[in-house]
């Protein structure tokens, strides 16, 4: 399993804007800190945006908020709102499944409690308690 580059950055997202709460940040700001492309930074606003994680705000002053408290987003969202579901294997995809196994494969259930223990434990950390008392995560994310 892999995280994927758009999940990392959306996760990167909402933590700069968390440690910054007390005012609106910039993409160039976000983008400048993690060496991220502003394009694909775009993408990944827009959505984290449509999902209610961040309120966007147009024009000259302009820039992006959490749409929520830090408190009120778990990891397991954002997760879920990017990945979607993880296909570890053919039965896990949608669409015709050609296993012969299909139906009565223990592994499959294997998989499938391995990664509900996954999203539950991603599920019991906010936003909140990544950055709550990481000082220096907080320093880097300050001074940008």
């Amino acid at each position: 399993m892999r995280m994927t580059t758009r999940t990392s950055l959306a996760m990167k997202t909402l933590m700069f804007c968390a440690v910054n709460s007390d005012r609106i940040v910039r993409r160039s700001e976000i983008a400048e800190t993690y060496a991220a492309s502003e394009n694909h930074l775009a993408q990944v606003i827009h959505l984290l945006a449509q999902k209610k994680f961040l309120h966007t705000i147009r024009g000259r002053a302009g820039g992006l908020r959490l749409g929520r408290a830090a408190e009120l987003i778990t990891v397991g969202q954002v997760f879920r709102a990017f990945e979607r579901v993880l296909p570890f294997a053919e039965c896990f995809a949608e669409g015709e499944k050609t296993c012969p196994l299909n139906g009565c494969c223990r592994l499959t259930c294997l998989l499938t409690e391995a990664l509900d223990a996954f999203y539950d434990r991603l599920d019991r950390m906010t936003l909140a308690e990544l950055i709550r008392d990481n000082v220096e995560a907080e320093r880097i994310l300050k001074a940008a």
